[in-house]
């Protein structure tokens, strides 16, 4: 399937190929008829599957459809959880509609009020905003919603793991209940699955690339390290591999994002850490700096990185194997994007070998261990690594080896 298959108008089309797009993605393949014809959509899909130009699309072509209103009240609120995936949301409105006459405003924490508030006074059709700063500007009454048609509730799942459900719900309490509603989530927990049958009428489900599924794409590797040496291994295969273009090294603590960005510096890589203690400013000039190739390493934590849209990005390292085996698959998903070919290393320590058991039962998937590294643990060893691969394969089923694949577009 190609775009020109989809009712999409010419401008669209022609932004589309603009950014070199031909073929929908399988959730944008899904979601878009139904998004197009006024249905509900409940979608369940990992981030980097499309899923943003799955209702951004659908919104523009709708909108453009309908005569400009001068006023340029908001037809459509897009509801995110974080404000650098609320950026990208918005850009992707932009890069997308760039061809037609459409409004739109970015609203968000962490910094003045007032552009945003003037945005809103001077007309935006389209609002991409995050539920706590959207809350105060609607008590305010700098925000009118009488007018909305469409809603979309993004990344329901981890509005949920921040604490945001309840504020989304005060939110959709101020919405006219005729509108078109477009739902999506990476999961759907008790608590998600509740609001969106709250939300939504005789939905349209689509979904795409279970959890596990994901990680087949990804070329993966574990070193097997003491605790002390991961930062020295870090720094040894950022120097001898020089394929590592961008790398997203994740850290499960604030702290140890700065600890390994400030280490990395001193030993003359390049690197910038991002996470919920630094402003606003700060995360989005590092992030800034990344994509535009001046920053080779971006260190982050778990809710830092969350929603960060990178095509270009080669490599993620895990400093650390997270508690919930379905973090490692959203960390890793960074790379790999739209198809593309990614890498993802494994730093695994003695404390960290339960976790990294629960990840390869989770994902099913064969990840060889690199063993010629100068700061080897005793888990390196052939038998160690063995019963690992033995305990997490459960005693049964075949394994398919790690690959990366080549691009979906």
């Amino acid at each position: 399937m190609k775009f020109t298959d989809l009712d999409l108008n010419a401008d669209i089309l022609d932004a589309l190929q603009d950014l070199g797009y031909e073929s929908p993605t399988p959730i944008q393949q899904q979601a878009i008829p139904p998004a197009l014809e006024g249905r509900d959509v409940l979608g369940t899909a990992q981030t980097g599957t499309g899923k943003t130009a799955a209702f951004v699309l659908p919104i523009i072509e709708l909108l453009s459809r309908e005569p400009i209103d001068e006023q340029r009240p908001i037809r459509a609120l897009i509801l995110t959880p974080t404000r650098e995936l609320a950026i990208q949301i918005d850009e992707s409105i932009r890069d997308y509609g760039k061809y037609v006459d459409v409004k739109r405003a970015l609203i968000f924490g962490g910094v003045g009020q007032q552009p945003q508030v003037d945005a809103l006074r001077r007309g935006s059709e389209i609002v991409v905003a995050t539920p706590g700063r959207l809350l105060d500007l609607m008590q305010q009454g700098h925000v009118d919603l009488r007018d909305l048609t469409w809603f979309v509730l993004d990344e329901a799942d981890r509005m949920l793991d921040m604490g945001f459900i309840n504020d989304v719900r005060k939110v959709i309490a101020k919405l006219p209940r005729e509108r078109q509603t477009m739902f999506f989530s990476a999961t759907m927990p008790f608590e998600v699955l509740r609001l969106s049958d709250d939300l939504l009428v005789d939905p349209v489900r689509v979904s795409v690339a279970p959890v596990s599924s994901t990680a087949e794409k990804i070329a993966q590797k574990a070193y097997f390290v003491d605790t002390n040496a991961k930062r020295d291994l870090l720094a040894h295969v950022l120097k001898s591999d020089d394929d590592i273009k961008s790398v997203l090294v994740f850290s499960r603590t604030k702290h140890g994002a700065d600890r390994i960005s400030k280490d990395l510096e001193r030993r003359g890589i390049p690197a910038l850490a991002i996470h919920g203690n630094k402003s606003q400013n700060a995360r989005q000039a590092a992030l800034t700096s990344f994509k535009k190739g001046k920053t080779r390493v971006l260190v982050a934590t778990d809710i830092a990185a969350r929603g960060i849209d990178i095509d270009e990005l080669t490599h993620v390292i895990n400093m650390d194997i997270p508690d919930v085996a379905e973090t490692y698959v959203h960390r890793i998903g960074r790379t790999g994007r739209a198809g593309a070919s990614g890498v993802a290393y494994s730093f695994i320590d003695r404390e960290e070998y339960g976790n990294w058991q629960a990840v390869l039962k989770l994902i099913n998937v064969e990840v060889p261990a690199e063993r010629e590294h100068p700061f080897p643990s005793v888990l390196s060893t052939p038998d160690s690594f063995g019963m690992v691969a033995k305990a997490a394969a459960g005693g049964g089923g075949p394994r398919r080896p790690s690959r990366p694949q080549g691009r979906r577009r």
